[in-house]
């Protein structure tokens, strides 16, 4: 699959963009895991704009995780036309337009996945973002609104003829928000369509190696892109890649082995940002881990309720110890 100038190869698999969760410790830990492709947690082009701090630091690719795109988003024109060209200076493999966030604070101002509800403004602002920079353009989205406005067929020709060099689908429509089961037939129609030529790029309850091989297989897709499944959980690229390239699975993670990576990982978020909000930000990867471990309730309450180093590191000792050789398949 190619995007632009870059080349992921035969079937590459994607992490998907994700607020407070695709930091670069983290990009960096699934990069080693075998994701193909990095993206950025998604930034408002308002504050690109005022240069807000927390944004800015956004902005920061190392080189060890590349390739890398930076995900911008917003509802009108010359805002993201400018917060693009800040995007550019970064210097990411391409830009990425989300037109697909469903979070209340973003879709109901109009942005994100509520730009489907304004599919002219959502054309212009993609058009004027691909004429206004030199690397590539790609847009995220969903089905459409609702159930009743399914319009990503369309949508996708739309966006295509307007430049944009790929596009990413997720298989949910905004007021569907994560509910449900992710609908892949209109993915599929998309990728079919004779008229289009750009990648398409599946997203969507891509859980385990044989969902992604499902996608590829059935659906056609050119890459899949894995979100909240990788939370907690960055080997499933190595699970997924091993798969698709040999047909075998490999045997999940032991505890002892999930303890390590995730001592990795909190140690990388607290050089990246600090102490305290290290573990905090932590807390999200840790709150899925560990499911189905016996009698594990209120060693979990310790771990989500520690809020320094040391007594986190004793909490995580001590789950190694007591339940270390259990490999735990926690889809």
């Amino acid at each position: 699959m190619k995007i632009g100038k870059l080349d992921l190869g035969e079937k590459p698999v994607l992490l998907a963009p994700m607020e407070d969760v695709t930091n670069p410790p983290f990009r960096v830990l699934c990069k080693r895991y075998g994701a193909d492709l990095m993206y950025t947690e998604f930034i408002s082009s308002d504050a690109l704009i005022r240069s807000v701090n927390r944004s800015m630091k956004k902005l920061t690719i190392l080189e060890k995780e590349r390739p890398v795109a930076i995900q911008i988003y917003g509802k009108e024109v010359d805002p993201m036309v400018e917060a693009a060209k800040i995007v550019e200076q970064a210097n990411p493999e391409f830009i990425d337009l989300n037109f697909g966030c469903p979070v209340r604070k973003v879709a109901t101002k109009g942005a994100g996945s509520g730009m489907l509800r304004n599919i002219p403004q959502l054309l212009k602002i993609t058009e004027s973002v691909v004429k206004a920079v030199n690397i590539p353009v790609t847009v995220k989205t969903r089905l459409g609104w609702d159930e009743d406005s399914k319009v990503i067929v369309e949508l996708a020709e739309k966006l295509q003829d307007v430049g944009i060099a790929g596009l990413t689908i997720h298989g949910r429509t905004r007021c569907q928000m994560y509910k449900g089961e992710a609908d892949w037939t209109l993915i599929g129609e998309v990728k079919n369509n004779p008229r289009m030529h750009i990648p398409i790029i599946g997203n969507g309850d891509i859980t385990n190696p044989l969902k992604a091989k499902e996608a590829f297989d059935k659906y056609g897709v050119d890459a899949v892109m894995i979100g909240r499944a990788a939370v907690g959980k960055p080997w499933i690229f190595r699970d997924v890649k091993h798969y698709l390239e040999t047909g075998e699975l490999l045997p999940p993670a032991t505890v002892s082995q999930q303890v390590e990576m995730l001592k990795e990982q909190i140690d990388a978020a607290i050089e990246w940002i600090d102490e305290i909000r290290g573990i905090l930000h932590m807390r999200r990867h840790m709150a899925g881990m560990f499911k189905g471990l016996f009698n594990f309730k209120q060693t979990r309450i310790e771990m989500l309720r520690a809020n320094n180093y040391k007594d986190l590191m004793l909490i995580l000792d001590r789950i190694a110890a007591e339940w270390g050789q259990i490999q735990i398949d926690d889809e």
